[in-house]
Order: structure tokens, then sequence, then C-alpha cells
């Protein structure tokens, strides 16, 4: 089989699974972070084939939608096998999905070109325009408020506290995605986040504004 089948399969195989997932994690959203590591790998003369494949595949293991971690990295192994993707990049594609979640932050960096590239298109697709739209599907789908000054900003968090204590869609922007422009990788993905930075910054500005009813 040869890698553009691979592909294919692997896209159809990913649709099935997130068409309908409601959180923000869904298949356009694969489909979004696919076509910009495609973009960013192109610039930045990475392997495509490894950025598509942990590009489409990344969310396929992610414990958010899975009972667990290791089931989700199970799941991907079992489809790169059946695939009978080559093991070099079999390890490779599952190395970039370990390791590229912001997990509250304070991970260690990403090893290679193609886990900086993937990393940093799913970055991308968390802030600007759009991730302020996941952050309110996400918290909508998690039960959590859109705000409340009285809840704290959370600081240093380890992967738990990250995943499990009380906090609001408008604290995930401090606990998250306005750090994310400080963490990009690559020199394409630093130009791509400066202005979708900057349209969080302003809507953030607007938000609290018409919520203390002075804007």
């Amino acid at each position: 089989m040869n890698q553009s089948e691979m592909i294919r399969l692997t896209e159809e195989f990913v649709f099935e699974l997130l068409s309908d997932e409601a959180s923000g994690h869904d298949w356009w959203h694969i489909h979004r972070v696919t076509s910009l590591a495609k973009t960013i790998a192109e610039k930045e003369g990475a392997d495509l084939f490894i950025c598509e494949m942990a590009a489409l595949l990344h969310d396929v293991a992610d414990e958010k939608l899975n009972s667990s971690e290791e089931s989700g990295i199970s799941k991907v192994r079992q489809w790169l096998r059946s695939l009978q993707v080559d093991g070099e990049s079999s390890k490779h594609i599952i190395e970039i999905i370990t390791t590229m979640s912001f997990k509250g932050g304070g991970q260690p960096p990403v090893k290679t070109l193609e886990g900086k590239v993937v990393q940093d298109a799913d970055r991308l697709d968390a802030i600007g325009a759009v991730g302020i739209a996941r952050v309110f599907a996400f918290s909508g789908a998690k039960g959590q408020l859109i705000y409340d000054p009285t809840i704290p900003v959370r600081e240093q968090l380890t992967k738990e506290e990250y995943r499990k204590q009380k906090t609001t869609a408008i604290n995930h922007f401090y606990e998250k995605l306005l750090k994310l422009k400080g963490l990009m990788n690559t020199s394409y993905g630093k130009q791509m986040a400066e202005q979708r930075h900057a349209f969080m910054e302003e809507y953030l500005k607007t938000f609290l504004g018409e919520w203390q009813g002075i804007r």
C-alpha cells in the first residue's frame, strides 16, 4: 500500500470516529490541523507523510476522548499496524502524538521537526477566531461556565489539575491559549500565531468590557 492510500484510509477512519464529536475535537478540527501541518511542513522542509499521519491521528489517542491515554494510543498503534506502516514511521508518529499535548504546560519539548510542525498546527487551531469558538464548545461539553470572576485563573498546573479542577471558558484563555504564541516551534508557525493571538486579546478586551457593562 502506498502512502497516499494510507492517508486516504486514515482520513476515512478518523472521520468515522470523530465526525459527531461536539467538544471542539471533531473531524473539522482534524482537517484544519492537517492542512496547517502540511503548509508548515512544506515551509520548514519536514516529512509530509509523518506530519500528515500524526495530524490526522493525534486526537484519536487523546485521553479526553478515550477511557485512558493508554487505550487511545493502543487504538492508534492497531490502526498503523493494519495499514502496515513501517516500524520506524509508526514509532515516529506515536512519539509525536504522545508528546505534543499541552497538559497544563511544562511538558518537555517535542524532539523532531515533524513533531514541532504538528504541535504548531494543533496550537494554531486553538487560537484566533476558531480557537475562541472551540474553547466555548469544549467548556459547554464539560459543563463549565462561560465566566465567573470569583473563580481564579489557575497557575502552574499539574496534568491532573489541568484536566479536573474547576475553571471557566474565559479562564482557559489565560491558563493556556494566550501562552501558545510564545510556545510555537517553527518560524512559520510563529508568524501565523501573531495575528491569531492579537485577535484573542482584542476579543477578551471587548468581552470583559461588556461583562462589566462599560462597553
